[in-house]
This record gives C-alpha cells, sequence and structure tokens, in this order.
C-alpha cells in the first residue's frame, strides 16, 4: 500500500506529541490485510487534528449550523440518507431503528472507560471553556452528564443499505461521511439527498459533538465486511497542554503505513468491544449504526402540546418526549416510502425503542404509515393498487388526474425540453391528518418535499388530502420521468422542503427555471379544485388574498391549573366574496379526553383604531368532527381537530371588509361541559 501525506501532520511547533494519541488498547481483531493491526503499537487511540500552520481557527464544524440539532430534522435527514442506500438489487425495503438509551450510575461508567473518557476530558474542558456558541453547547451536555449522572444515546441502525464502503482516504462512501464536508457521493437522481449536509446532524444533535460508527459492508473492504468501526468527534479550536488542535478528532487504530503514524484509521473490531461501546448490531444484513453520545432536542413543547402529555414528558430531552418526537417526524415525512400497493413492497420500515440502562422501558414502537397519515397514505396504497377514479362519488374514494410540468432545456437554451406528466390523487380527510385541503408533493425517494395549502376553495368544500407524485414517484413509465427527478432536486435547498429558485437550478437550466415550478403549482391547485367542485363544492366568487390581515385568537382559560384546556383555533384561511363578506375556514385543536365542548366562535373587524367591531354570522357551516345546536359549535369527544366554515353578514359590518382584518375567536359556551 502507497505512502499517504496527511495535512496537519505532526510538527514540534504545534506541541510535537499530541495527548489523547497514546496508544491504549480498546480491543480489535486482526485484519488479513493488516496483520500489524494485531500489535501493541496498532491499538485504538483518540487522534486530534493539529491546528493550522497559518494560524486559522474554527470554532465549530460550518455545516452542523446548516440545520437545528432538532429530533424531527435529525430523523428527516438520517432517514433519508438510510432511504438513499437502500440495496435496491434484492428489491427489499431498508429498515431503519432509532434507539435512545439513557445510561446512569455503573452502566455509564463502562461506556466512558471504554470511550477513553479520561484521554478526552481535557479537551472537552478547554472546548468548554470558550465562550461562543459551540462551547456552550459542550458545557451543557457536561454539566447534564456529570451533575445528573445520565447520559442519553441515539442509535440510528440501518439495514438493507450499502453500508460504509470504500477507503479510509480515497473516494467512496466511508471517506464521504467520516473524513469530508460536502461530499454527498449520490450519482442517483433518485436521492432525496444532493448537498452532503444532512450527515451533519448527526453530529449537531449531540451535546458532546462525538458520533461512533460501525458498519457492515455490503461489498468488502481489506477482504472483510463486519464490524467496521470508527468515531470522530466535532470540537473547535482549543489549546491543550500547549498543543493547538484544529477541531476534530477520530476514534481509531493509528495508520502505520501513513506519513503520520499517528493518524486514526478505522478498525476491524471483536465482539466484546463493539459491546462496550454499544455498537452491537442485530444479524449480517449490511448497513450502519451511527452512535450519538449525549443526545439532545432542541425542539420546545408549545401550550398545547404540553397540555396533551404528562407531567413527566414536559422536558423536552425527557426520552418519553423524543421517543414520540422521533415517531411522528418518521410518520410526517416517510408515510409515502412506508406504504406498500399492488406488488410493490415498501421502500422504508422504520420503528423506534427506548431502553434505560439496557433495559426496554418503551416497548419498540413500529411506524405505522396507515396511523399517521390515513388519507394520504390510503390514496398513495390505492394508486400502487390501480383502484383510483377520475370523480369522488363515494368515502373513501382516491381521484386521479395528471398535472404538466414543462421542463426547461439542461444548460439554458430557450424552450421545453419535454412535458412531464405529474400524477396528482385527491381524497377525503382522516381526523389524524392534520391539517386539511393540503397538497403534500414528493418524488422518486418519496419522502414528503413540501406541504402547502390549496387556495380560493368554495365554501362547505368536504374535507380532502392531495398527495403530488413528480418525477420517479410518477412511475418509471412516465414521460420525462428521469428528467422532472433530476430537474427537481436541482430545485431543493439543502433541507430539501420545498421546490422553488436554487443556485443550482439558475446555473444548470436558466434564471427563470423556477417559473416551471410555479406553473406547476398552479397547474395543481386548478387541478384540485375541478375535482373538489365536481364532487359537491362551489367555486368563490371574485376572491380577495387576504391572509396577511387574518388573526385567530381566544379568551384565556380561568380553568385550575392541570384541568383540560378548552378547544384553540389552529388555522384561518378567508377570502372576501363578491357579496363584501367574509368566508373563513377555520381549523380547531381540541384537546384529548372524553370531555365534548361547546364553543361560540366570534368574528371581529381588525380596525386601525378603537375597539374591534364584533360582527354576525349569516352561515355557519360544521364540516368534520362537530355539530351546530342553537348556534353552538359542539366538538365530539375523542376527537382532536375539528373544520367549520363561515360567511359573516355583511349587513353587520360597520365598514368595508376590503378596508380591515380579521380576527376569529373561540369562546367556551356555558353548557361546554357534557
Amino acid at each position: 500500500m502507497r505512502k499517504r501525506t496527511t495535512a496537519g501532520g505532526s510538527r514540534p511547533k504545534e506541541g510535537g506529541t499530541m495527548p489523547g494519541t497514546e496508544h491504549t488498547s480498546v480491543g480489535g481483531e486482526g485484519s488479513m490485510a493488516r496483520p500489524q493491526e494485531n500489535n501493541a503499537a496498532s491499538s485504538v487511540v483518540w487522534y486530534h487534528r493539529p491546528g493550522h500552520d497559518d494560524g486559522g481557527r474554527e470554532f465549530g464544524n460550518a455545516a452542523a449550523f446548516a440545520f437545528e440539532a432538532d429530533l424531527e430534522v435529525l430523523a428527516r435527514e438520517a432517514t433519508q440518507n438510510s432511504l438513499d442506500e437502500r440495496l435496491r438489487e434484492n428489491e427489499q425495503p431498508v429498515r431503519v431503528r432509532y434507539t435512545l438509551h439513557e445510561l446512569t450510575g455503573e452502566h455509564l461508567s463502562r461506556f466512558l472507560d471504554a470511550l477513553h473518557w479520561h484521554d478526552l476530558r481535557p479537551h472537552y474542558d478547554a472546548a468548554a471553556a470558550q465562550d461562543q456558541k459551540v462551547g456552550r453547547v459542550i458545557r451543557s451536555g457536561l454539566q447534564e452528564m456529570f451533575e445528573k449522572d445520565r447520559l442519553v444515546l441515539l442509535r440510528v441502525d440501518d439495514y438493507n443499505a450499502n453500508g460504509l464502503t470504500g477507503d479510509d482516504y480515497e473516494d467512496g462512501r466511508f471517506a464521504a461521511v467520516v473524513r469530508r464536508q460536502l461530499d454527498s457521493r449520490k450519482s442517483d437522481t433518485g436521492a432525496g439527498g444532493s448537498y452532503g449536509l444532512g450527515k451533519a446532524t448527526l453530529w449537531a444533535t449531540s451535546r458532546l459533538g462525538l458520533v461512533l460508527m460501525n458498519s457492515t459492508l455490503s461489498e468488502p473492504h481489506e477482504g472483510r465486511t463486519a464490524r467496521r468501526l470508527i468515531g470522530r468527534l466535532d470540537l473547535p479550536w482549543r489549546q491543550v497542554e500547549g498543543a493547538r488542535y484544529a477541531g476534530p478528532a477520530w476514534l481509531g487504530r493509528p495508520d502505520t503505513e501513513a506519513e503520520n503514524a499517528e493518524i486514526a484509521r478505522s478498525w476491524w473490531a471483536d465482539e466484546e468491544t463493539v459491546a462496550s461501546l454499544h455498537l452491537t448490531r442485530e444479524g449480517p444484513d449490511p448497513g450502519t449504526s451511527f452512535l450519538i453520545v449525549g443526545a439532545h432536542d432542541v425542539a420546545t413543547l408549545s401550550a398545547a402540546e404540553r397540555n396533551q402529555e404528562d407531567d413527566a414528558a414536559d422536558d423536552e430531552d425527557s426520552l418519553e418526549h423524543m421517543h414520540r418526537r422521533l415517531v411522528s417526524a418518521i410518520g410526517r415525512n416517510f408515510w409515502a416510502a412506508m406504504t406498500t400497493g399492488g406488488n410493490r413492497r415498501p421502500l422504508l420500515e422504520a420503528s423506534v425503542r427506548t431502553l434505560r440502562n439496557g433495559v426496554e422501558c418503551l416497548d419498540e414502537e413500529r411506524v405505522d404509515p396507515r396511523v399517521h397519515q390515513p388519507a394520504r397514505s390510503r390514496a398513495l396504497h390505492a394508486f400502487l393498487n390501480g383502484n383510483t377514479v377520475e370523480r369522488l362519488t363515494e368515502p373513501g374514494q382516491v381521484a386521479i388526474v395528471t398535472v404538466p410540468l414543462k421542463l426547461p432545456h439542461d444548460g439554458g437554451r430557450a424552450g421545453t425540453s419535454g412535458e412531464h406528466r405529474a400524477v396528482l390523487l385527491v381524497t377525503e380527510a382522516s381526523d389524524a391528518d392534520g391539517r386539511i385541503n393540503q397538497v403534500t408533493a414528493m418524488r422518486g425517494n418519496r419522502m414528503t418535499v413540501k406541504t402547502s395549502r390549496v387556495p380560493n376553495l368554495p365554501l362547505g368544500t368536504n374535507p380532502f388530502q392531495a398527495v403530488l407524485l413528480a418525477g420517479r414517484a410518477a412511475g418509471d413509465d412516465s414521460p420525462f420521468a428521469a428528467e422532472a427527478e433530476e430537474f427537481l432536486r436541482c430545485s431543493e435547498p439543502p433541507e430539501h422542503n420545498k421546490w422553488g429558485q436554487t443556485e443550482e437550478l439558475r446555473a444548470r437550466f436558466s434564471p427563470s427555471a423556477h417559473r416551471r415550478i410555479a406553473a406547476l403549482t398552479t397547474e395543481t391547485n386548478r387541478a384540485v379544485l375541478k375535482i373538489v367542485a365536481a364532487s359537491g363544492g362551489k367555486m368563490p366568487g371574485s376572491p380577495s388574498k387576504a391572509n396577511r390581515r387574518l388573526r385567530i385568537t381566544g379568551k384565556p382559560s380561568s380553568r385550575p391549573t392541570g384541568t383540560v384546556t378548552p378547544p384553540t383555533l389552529d388555522d384561518l384561511e378567508a377570502v372576501i366574496d363578491s357579496s363584501g363578506a367574509w368566508r373563513v375556514t377555520v381549523e380547531v385543536k381540541v384537546p384529548s379526553g372524553g370531555t365534548s365542548w361547546a364553543m361560540d366562535p366570534v368574528a371581529k373587524l381588525e380596525v386601525r383604531s378603537g375597539p374591534r367591531p364584533v360582527v354576525g354570522w349569516a352561515e355557519l357551516v360544521p364540516v368534520s368532527n362537530c355539530e351546530l345546536i342553537d348556534g353552538v359549535l359542539r366538538f365530539r369527544s375523542g376527537t382532536r381537530r375539528a373544520v367549520f366554515r363561515g360567511l359573516t353578514d355583511i349587513s353587520t359590518h360597520p365598514v368595508r371588509a376590503a378596508l380591515t382584518g380579521l380576527v376569529v375567536e373561540l369562546r367556551e359556551n356555558k353548557g361546554s361541559i357534557a
């Protein structure tokens, strides 16, 4: 094997031999290609990259700041990466399991020993002492671990995936994940990722900036496939015992064939070492296990969420809360990849389990798309089965129509290179679907890219959900499916949460290429309106877009702390019709429990000065999970979300609606408790 020259070699001016690189053995199993790994000089160590000769300093990994350390973002990015790495030859789904594991007491001590914590501690202390963002996060992570004697591990396992294949340094999956930034190594246009940023969410979710990896390879490296281990630590620039360090560090075997023999490479671990680092994989199927050390969730609970959760879950970093967040995020973003139909197996199977000191404390929960997105998964299932209709006439049906996406020429030439026909599915909404009257769009990997409301719906339209399948999601036999896939992929930002103008889209196609996507959205909304109008809705007359002038509010509850709060307004959509009245669609979040509620909706005009005038209702229409009795809305017990529509009485308007905004309140009626 040839010698490698690596940047940041050992230099006396940077401190000579660096702390943390002593050859202290963690254990390991010899490799046929590297017999020297059995020698004491090849034992596992931490290697810290020396500081730059030019004095440059990085106070954190910039890629990690592209996303928040939010468990929903982690679940979206990590699951997407696993989905992209699915082995497609056997047509089996990629299986992803998230394991939360809280360590305390002796279990925590043993793990820290296996991690060589005594070698890492000086580096953590130096990083935590710095008054900048990463330093403060690390400081809070150390306090959590030592003051509460608690450390949360989050492991992401995938099976039937490629694994971290390739050389430690040269081009390949291993180097792209472990050594590099902004290297996605994804040539398939159907892949969800394209920036190489998603993997940074693993490190961003760790309060300690530490991720360990155990990979079973789909193709041998150095004659082996099982238990390829490496660890990567991302810390800010720091100075320890007079030596300067650039930032990252790796847990591995010193590479005796590199010019700097202290550089750490991956090693083939024995089963005991893997178990001590909580990286044991279940079964021989290829894939990778990522262990996030010191996992946390920066998302905070809303007041409504706190009312729905018990006291034990009030802590955003409680295992119960984190478990629910992971399940919800996977179900919301990947329901389509988990949906089956016809002779097609799902692309993805996912589950979440939770342990305390090795003992399961929450049952493993398989994420079922029919539970999290019943209407949308029903629509996709019908499409895959070929059981769609052209017009909705009965409950449970799924209407299908195609909408055009006119693709520009790659390279900026004027004109259209072809017309792709995206598939639009429409079906009635279910209570568990969340917000109604939405279009959920995706492409080949079937990850939800964007969800948007359909504007200008007629009053009285039955709640629905729509799914837009574009690119390869529309079917490989769809005209220009591959070209549409590549075009839409170029239009996605690093978060992959919308289609629109990006620098890549502008460079590859043209500055105006994003207009093709706007046209697709317009055609999609027009097609939805046509379907719902054909099923009984009425088209609105001369709507006026006034979303910026709409507000929802409510009177604060006077109920004692700990009692169930009444329903609250969650979303409002309104237009001014041709008569000058406000037409509104209101979504209501109903608290869990067996209580039924009676509520009075109140409409007020938002004026420039003075009190808000109350206006009357010319019409109130219960749409879902509620009924109107004597002018009072009654919400059914056991439901979580309801919808009603209303039309204001123009004779009660003191001024024209076009000159005002609109405020809608929901007040508890005296007959609330049933």
